[in-house]
């Protein structure tokens, strides 16, 4: 018959294992004091029965008892007395004949002893033996008497029976045992304390579901599309996502399992020490520039290790790229919509006055102007989405009050295939945006901006031109890096950055001069292959 299968907890299964490990400890070791007892025992208890029969050889009343008559008569007391005291099961004293001068029971005195003293008298020697005696098996031992002219004239023999040692021993291993069960009563204790300690420590989770949860992680780790790296405070790297292998396959940073770039190794070690992450960090690795995050990891309110989230720049910038096209085109229809509501507002004022002919001639003229615009550049501009930015770029200017002039002499018939047109959009709808900030800066009233645009020849090429406050020459390289920026707020210095990164993939180039309208002149040229 098959015995069921029973799946004890955790918390079970540590308590069982560690009482086992416990008592199987406790058993082995009462065991082997226990048999360390047997041989100490018999080892100290034949030196012990030496040194009480030296004691009675050289007592002196023994000695002198034996030139009396009836040695026995006055030795007898004494053995007697110093057996009690010793402890010791016998003290027989005898003559050079065998004789017996004392002994427990009286009725032995006077007879032969039991046992060979051939070793004391012939070999001069003191002995101690197991052996049998009329009072059963003893550990004994023997030593010659002495008189005071040096001549052997009886023996001494002592003896602790058998009988009482494994009495005396048995107390000790009690006491052994007591204590053994002491320690495994509290190791068991100890035992359900520490597996409820470790339990809590594991949150109260099984293996199974420790190993569900960390198989879970792992999969959503390998899921996330940034790369993911988590180091310890030694700089080893604990684990690294599928996404960070390919990030970093190429160029890699690591080795052995250690964080080896030194730009790396001072960010992590900044962030250990500073208790607060970073993050946005580049850092060149191999031939690849990286966009690295940096949050700590804490364990009891102490930094254990810190995760890395990394990505290439090229990530990033198509990042900018499509939140600034976004953007634009939100900034586009919310100044459409907001011209169309101010436009719509003055005619609903003038209709509500009874001013009709003025209305109908407002109607007409913006119908008017914005239908000649429209026609004008879906003529010139044969791509949609150009043709969407200049007219978002339109109704902005009219929200900033700013006169933007498109060249009427503008042509933009041919754009090659292999030019992504979203880019030129991201370019102009930056330039544009910059140019008409700048005019607006620097006249409340009366800020212009013209733009025109050509493909005659093998490049494309556009001026953007404004009468604002002008680039100075040493400034010219500056403004085209990330971050750089003379305007007050957060998340400025972007935008002619993502022109540099749109104009190097569509290879264009541009150039800063001087505006005969007083400002800036931006000429983009972008070959057509």
């Amino acid at each position: 018959m098959k015995l069921p299968y029973i799946k004890l907890k955790l918390f079970t299964q540590m308590v069982i294992h560690i009482s086992i490990v416990i008592c199987a400890t406790s058993i082995l070791a009462a065991l082997f004091f226990t048999k360390i007892m047997d041989d100490l025992s018999a080892q100290y208890l034949g030196h012990e029965a030496m040194s009480v029969a030296k004691m009675a050889a050289r007592d002196a009343r023994i000695i002198r008892a034996f030139t009396n008559e009836k040695p026995a008569k006055e030795i007898q007391p004494i053995t007697e007395k110093m057996r009690k005291l010793t402890g010791a099961s016998y003290i027989v004293i005898g003559n050079k004949q065998g004789i017996r001068y004392s002994h427990p029971n009286p009725k032995y005195i006077g007879k032969y002893m039991g046992t060979s003293n051939e070793p004391v008298f012939k070999q001069h020697i003191s002995i101690v033996y197991f052996g049998e005696g009329i009072s059963g098996p003893a550990i004994k031992a023997k030593t010659p008497i002495v008189d005071t002219k040096g001549n052997i004239i009886g023996v001494s023999s002592v003896g602790f029976l058998m009988v009482d040692v494994k009495k005396r021993i048995l107390t000790y291993k009690e006491e052994i045992i007591g204590l053994a069960s002491l320690l495994l009563l509290i190791g068991i204790s100890a035992a359900f304390f520490i597996a409820r300690r470790i339990k809590r420590k594991m949150l109260g989770l099984e293996p199974e579901e420790i190993s569900y949860v960390f198989k879970e992680k792992e999969a959503i780790l390998e899921s996330i599309r940034d790369g993911i790296i988590a180091v310890d405070k030694d700089f080893r790297v604990l684990s690294m996502n599928k996404r960070s292998r390919e990030l970093l396959k190429e160029n890699q940073p690591l080795n052995n399992s250690m964080i080896q770039n030194t730009r790396l190794r001072d960010l992590v070690q900044y962030v250990m020490e500073s208790k607060t992450g970073k993050t946005n960090e580049k850092v060149l690795i191999g031939d690849q520039v990286y966009v690295i995050d940096f949050s700590i990891v804490t364990q009891r309110d102490d930094i254990a290790g810190v995760v890395l989230t990394i990505r290439t720049e090229f990530e990033i910038e198509q990042l900018f790229d499509e939140v600034t096209k976004i953007k634009s085109y939100s900034e586009n229809i919310r100044a459409l919509n907001h011209e169309f509501l101010n436009k719509l507002n003055t005619i609903y004022g003038l209709l509500s006055i009874g001013e009709y002919d003025q209305a109908r001639k407002l109607i007409s003229s913006e119908v008017e102007e914005r239908q000649s615009t429209i026609v004008f550049l879906m003529t010139a501009v044969k791509d949609p989405f150009l043709v969407a930015c200049l007219l978002g770029k339109i109704n902005r200017s009219k929200e900033l009050k700013v006169d933007l002039k498109i060249d009427q002499e503008s042509c933009l018939a041919e754009i090659p295939d292999s030019i992504d047109t979203k880019l030129l959009v991201t370019i102009l709808g930056n330039i544009i945006d910059n140019a008409m900030e700048a005019a607006k800066e620097k006249h409340i009233a009366g800020a212009i901006v013209t733009v025109s645009f050509t493909d005659i020849g093998r490049d494309l090429i556009f001026d953007i031109q404004d009468n604002g406050p002008g680039i100075p020459e040493e400034k010219q390289n500056a403004i085209f890096i990330e971050g750089y920026t003379t305007k007050p707020g957060k998340n400025r210095g972007i935008g002619l950055s993502i022109v540099t990164n749109s104009l190097e993939q569509l290879n264009g180039q541009v150039y800063i001069t001087n505006s005969y309208l007083g400002g800036s002149k931006f000429t983009l040229v972008i070959p057509k292959s």
